[in-house]
């Protein structure tokens, strides 16, 4: 398939965790000579591999590297923010087009794939430590209602912590006062897929893949980062697994706890992000979901079928 067949701006592969979307995006686009760009919001850090899941054997097809791209761009410690990934998003996308290559887009963090597909305001928001000290304390309840009177609350799964709701408390506040003006995002013409397991089939990759991570040095991957002086608080920040084998290496929890509060946590995670992908359809994205259990080649397969279809309202 050439690029003149597709319809299209952009393809998105998504998925909750597990649902092995790398393979086949990295199948998709060797086979549209096209490039990666992910959209995974802890993999952007790089020494956190095994943590995140890059499994960066994946994107070996036929024995040939797909390129991808916003993997490895910022140290841990950092706190990468959407507003970033849009930026240097816009930043890959452009050159690829320059380039004639086409885009393949994965990864499974929601708001930065409805940050593109829905074209987020673009504005860069200085923190307002007043504010911050004034919402201190608040619960995340509290909170919620104090963010839906600044705008309606579509979902909330990019608030489901204290400290983001006052982020995005922050942000909307920042926007009614300034008067400035956002930049505009272009709209892109997006193809979106979803690799779909049932529920048991994904609890079942879940547990396997947590497995084979600790066996092959997740535990040591993050005392490594502590090691180089990497806080407990700014490891705990980024969850999952950087949160609770950093309560085990701390002494908080013991190995079997951890074990047990991490595998129920990223079930709970993944159905958080099926909640954020059904959140997306509601506001009218259509996403074309396609069984995991199918054969990767199949699944490949349909979704360059999708690509050459025209565009319909």
């Amino acid at each position: 398939m050439t690029n003149n067949e597709i319809q299209y701006d952009l393809l998105v592969i998504t998925g909750a965790t597990a649902s092995g979307k790398t393979a086949i995006a990295a199948q998709v686009a060797s086979r549209l000579n096209g490039e990666i760009i992910s959209a995974d919001s802890r993999q952007v850090y790089r020494r956190m591999d095994i943590g995140t899941g890059k499994d960066l054997k994946d994107y070996i097809v036929d024995g040939k590297p797909v390129p991808v791209h916003l993997l490895d761009i910022a140290e841990p410690g950092y706190k990468y923010n959407v507003f970033e990934y849009q930026r240097d998003f816009l930043k890959v996308y452009s050159d690829l087009k320059r380039r004639d290559v086409f885009p393949v887009v994965c990864g499974g963090s929601g708001m930065y794939i409805d940050s593109i597909i829905s074209g987020y305001r673009l504005l860069e928001v200085p923190p307002d430590h007043a504010l911050r000290q004034e919402l201190e304390g608040r619960t995340l309840g509290e909170l919620t209602r104090i963010l839906g009177e600044y705008k309606t609350l579509h979902n909330v799964t990019d608030i489901d912590t204290p400290k983001r709701a006052i982020r995005a408390i922050e942000i909307e506040r920042y926007y009614r006062s300034s008067g400035v003006s956002a930049k505009s995002f272009p709209e892109l013409k997006t193809l979106v897929t979803g690799i779909l397991y049932d529920r048991d089939s994904r609890r079942r990759r879940i547990s396997g893949r947590l497995g084979e991570r600790l066996a092959n040095g997740m535990i040591e991957e993050v005392r490594k980062l502590k090691e180089e002086g990497i806080g407990s608080e700014s490891l705990i920040y980024y969850g999952l697994e950087y949160k609770y084998i950093t309560y085990y290496l701390d002494g908080r929890i013991g190995y079997d706890e951890m074990v047990r509060t991490l595998e129920t946590e990223i079930h709970r995670f993944a159905k958080r992000q099926m909640t954020w992908f059904r959140g997306m359809e509601r506001k009218g994205i259509k996403i074309h979901w396609i069984d995991g259990n199918l054969p990767v080649d199949q699944k490949s397969d349909l979704i360059l079928n999708l690509l050459k279809k025209v565009i319909t309202s």
